[in-house]
């Protein structure tokens, strides 16, 4: 994507979209990082001339390099069945509750902390000797200057978010060794300058510049939210559905962890506090197993299907893997003892309203968990463009939704860039800029939320 911003200007142009398809070897499931690789330098060859260049991905993977800086395979998907019982031996050092009054971050089985303990006893890891998280690999076959960013950083349970800096006492407990991982950087950081090889791939003309930005996409997407206070909640919706509030403080309390949020750090010190739900890829699975029918219509269809009929949890770690997800979702009604949806209608629709249910539950759980009222709900991401999902979530969550920019990642990147650069000022000004330059949408609630809690008791009840 390519960013111009102004004054009172922001526009974003795609440059060039390529596949990321994960391969299934022998050993396991794996990223195809040489192709996404592949993939950002065809993409900067036809950006043209930049001013800068940052990078953002998904959170929590990781490559392994060697002592001369190579790379040692390619790096493991977060789906794969590795961490399978790691947490366990995890908790059997460090507790769940001292990980996470230390590190504040939710359980996940596929946590960096769960992966690199399971990749442990392998003679890849046996040879590493520097780690680094997806987007800051990229960036070191770039520039080949090594950094971790910090937003990213905190995905792995070993930050503090009180600190913004490791959690060594857990970190040491569990034989971790920190040393593996490259220095701290911020966004808004210089990470180095294109190497000449990079420059004569791409035809591009040096010195380019690389920004440090905010490189768990999420960070960047939050950055992007067009809040004009503080009293809003987000969702960042694509894959998964990231739904919780930005605070300036981390909440490490018991209740929090009971309730799996989590605390990742944020642009300018800020914290994202938030649920991961398992988000669209249950239609995306779904719609993959149908052949990919049109999503127009089929999203038409659902809005006639008689709501919240059957609702399942979106959250349930039973929808993580891929495959067979539209008979899973049938499988799991059918034991609650609910209708079971049969036709795509009926599944899409259960699925969207289940996504809503569980983003009215996160919305309101971090409200109070957090002590931190919220007036409106920000949805960004892939998902504002989905009409039913916005006005589901209005209805669920009785508040009125805002819906855009679809992407905002990519606004995040570049604005967190500009500003490094002197082209925008702080965040508040970088919000104002967003709201006035991109396309967005309100949904009002309908009605009362009474079927929403409803719904909500009897998925409980199970």
């Amino acid at each position: 994507m390519v960013g111009r911003v102004g004054p009172d200007s922001l526009d974003l142009a795609e440059a060039h979209r390529f596949p990321n398809r994960p391969v299934r070897l022998p050993e396991g499931l794996r990223w195809d990082i040489l192709g996404l690789y592949a993939g950002v330098l065809d993409g900067l060859r036809a950006a043209g001339q930049v001013d800068s260049v940052g990078i953002d991905s998904w959170a929590v993977d990781y490559g392994l390099l060697d002592a001369d800086g190579a790379l040692l395979g390619n790096p493991v998907h977060y789906r794969d069945s590795r961490t399978e019982g790691v947490a366990e031996k995890v908790w059997a050092t460090v507790s769940a509750a001292e990980l996470y009054a230390a590190t504040g971050l939710q359980y996940a089985p596929f946590n960096t902390l769960y992966q690199v303990t399971a990749a442990r006893s392998c003679a890849q890891f046996a040879r590493a000797e520097r780690l680094l998280l997806v987007p800051d690999l990229l960036t070191y076959w770039l520039t080949g200057e090594a950094g971790t960013e910090l937003t990213n950083a905190s995905t792995t349970q070993l930050v503090d978010p009180r600190t913004r800096d490791w959690a060594y006492g857990p970190a040491e407990r569990l034989g971790i060794d920190l040393g593996l991982f490259a220095p701290l950087r911020l966004p808004g950081d210089p990470a180095g300058l294109l190497l000449p090889r990079v420059l004569e791939e791409t035809g591009l003309t040096g010195p380019v510049p690389v920004t440090t930005v905010a490189s768990h996409d999420t960070a960047s997407a939050v950055a992007a939210v067009p809040a004009s206070g503080e009293r809003f909640a987000y969702i960042c919706t694509g894959t998964w559905s990231l739904a919780g509030l930005e605070l300036d403080a981390p909440v490490l309390t018991e209740e929090s962890r009971a309730a799996n949020f989590t605390n990742e750090l944020g642009l300018d010190g800020t914290v994202r506090y938030l649920r991961n739900i398992m988000g669209l890829w249950l239609l995306q699975e779904c719609l993959r197993e149908w052949g990919d029918p049109g999503l127009d219509g089929l999203l038409a269809a659902a809005a006639e299907v008689t709501p919240l009929r059957s609702v399942v949890d979106a959250g349930d770690a039973a929808f993580l893997a891929p495959g067979r997800m539209p008979q899973r979702i049938a499988d799991a009604c059918r034991e609650s003892g609910q209708p079971v949806p049969a036709s795509p209608a009926e599944i899409t629709r259960c699925i969207l309203d289940s996504l809503a249910l569980a983003h009215r539950r996160a919305v309101a759980e971090a409200e109070a968990l957090a002590d931190h009222p919220v007036d409106v709900v920000h949805i960004v991401g892939g998902g504002a463009r989905n009409d039913l999902l916005c006005r589901l979530t209005a209805d669920a969550c009785g508040l009125p939704v805002v819906a855009g920019p679809a992407e905002a990642a990519a606004l995040g990147n570049v604005l967190v860039q500009a500003r490094a650069h002197g082209q925008v000022g702080d965040r508040a000004q970088m919000r104002r800029l967003l709201a006035r330059t991109q396309p967005l949408r309100r949904y009002e609630p309908r009605g009362d939320t009474a079927a929403w809690r409803a719904a909500e008791e009897r998925l409980a009840a199970r």
